[in-house]
């Protein structure tokens, strides 16, 4: 077996190797690309992470389900079973009334009646009919957002039950908030590689695949013969090779082409006052103010006083980002000192989670497969969705 890798850093859009210079000391620390979170419910990726060699309760912080602002109010659910941990959390909230609380568990009755199950041409906002304004903004829009990086309003309402299903109403520990403790390259493609190269694979990084031809039953890939290929890659590089070797693909390149994208945009800030809190705060967003998240990376094994402050399906440039951003964090979390270090945009971060969206399907011609968090599948464009894509795409090989 052969991997390429078209650049020399390994993970694709989740990895590490941003250097950063703390203030105040001689401190270098690694940064990631963006802010990741993982789930409970997220078994396949933990369990290739076991295989290839990672302890996940080592690398992993793991904490129940937590979404509450600076002040503590919002969301938050015991180390109980399910689903009796969602209802606790519900009727224990800081800062909901009781009507609030109320139209809630209405809500999710009427979904398990569906079957967790709604229209394809549904939005989360369409579920969200008769839920209190307070429960819409502070708990369904940020949830939404953090999970299929798309507003709420655009949002596939099918994709979102299926992830609280599997999420909130999974085996124990599946609603888990998972904070990664290293920089995401050591967490997966780094042990990932290292593990192929020990079975006998063949790795070439820095090398990008430019020539893609088929030769009866099999593939030439850059003059070398290959009984099958998977294009693990992303979307438009997927894009890229097809067109530029006139592959016989036009219905996979016509959906893959349909798609559009979100940014994710990740401020990296340092604070000398003392640390959140929790390792993940809810930020209360707005056009003005659009952050969702906060994360304490001093609580995740970083420096202290680095926060990484989140903001999904964002727009605009990074400056305007990094004044608004820092304006709010120095709001919302009182912070009047934080001072900008970084700030890092993935303009095509995920796929735009849509109702009736039509994703590629996994096979693109005979022999040739592709697998990514983008293809065919159950779950928005999430690490989870990524991992099942890629484990199906080489299990069909067998």
């Amino acid at each position: 077996m052969s991997l390429y890798e078209a650049s020399r850093h390994w993970g694709g859009r989740a990895r590490g190797g941003l250097a950063v210079q703390m203030p105040e000391s001689n401190e270098t620390t690694v940064l990631d690309n963006g802010q990741h979170i993982l789930l409970g419910a997220y078994t396949d990726c933990l369990q290739l992470m076991r295989t290839v060699g990672v302890a996940p309760e080592q690398v992993l912080l793991r904490l129940p389900l937590t979404l509450v602002d600076a002040q503590g109010q919002g969301l938050r659910l015991p180390a109980w079973p399910s689903p009796w941990h969602a209802l606790a959390g519900v009727l224990l909230a800081k800062g909901w009334r009781w009507r609030d609380k109320a139209s809630l568990l209405r809500a999710c009755v009427a979904w398990q009646r569906m079957g967790m199950v709604c229209d394809m041409s549904a939005s989360v906002a369409d579920l969200c009919r008769g839920l209190s304004d307070t429960i819409r903004l502070q708990l369904m829009e940020p949830l939404c957002v953090a999970a299929l990086n798309t507003p709420l309003h655009q949002a596939s309402g099918q994709v979102f039950l299926r992830v609280l299903q599997d999420g909130l109403l999974g085996g124990p520990g599946a609603s888990d908030l998972l904070l990664p403790r290293t920089h995401l390259s050591a967490l997966l493609p780094q042990p990932a590689v290292a593990w192929l190269q020990q079975h006998g694979a063949h790795v070439q990084p820095g090398q990008r695949v430019r020539s893609l031809q088929a030769i009866g039953p099999a593939w030439q890939v850059d003059g070398h013969r290959h009984d099958r290929v998977i294009l693990a890659t992303a979307c438009r590089d997927a894009i890229r090779l097809l067109q530029a070797n006139a592959i016989d693909a036009p219905q996979w390149l016509a959906c893959a082409q349909g798609l559009r994208y979100e940014a994710i945009t990740t401020v990296y800030a340092h604070t000398r006052q003392a640390r959140l809190a929790t390792p993940m705060v809810l930020l209360h967003s707005s056009a003005e103010e659009p952050a969702q998240f906060a994360f304490d990376r001093a609580a995740l094994g970083g420096p202290s006083g680095l926060l990484a402050l989140v903001v999904s399906a964002s727009e605009g440039d990074n400056e305007r980002l990094t004044v608004q951003v820092l304006a709010q964090a120095r709001r919302q979390l009182h912070l009047p000192a934080l001072q900008a270090l970084k700030t890092v945009t993935e303009r095509q971060a995920t796929f735009a989670c849509t109702p009736g969206l039509q994703r590629p399907a996994p096979e693109v011609a005979d022999g040739l497969l592709a697998c990514g968090d983008y293809v065919q599948g159950p779950y928005p464009a999430t690490l989870e969705g990524a991992v099942r894509s890629g484990l199906a795409a080489a299990q069909s090989l067998n």
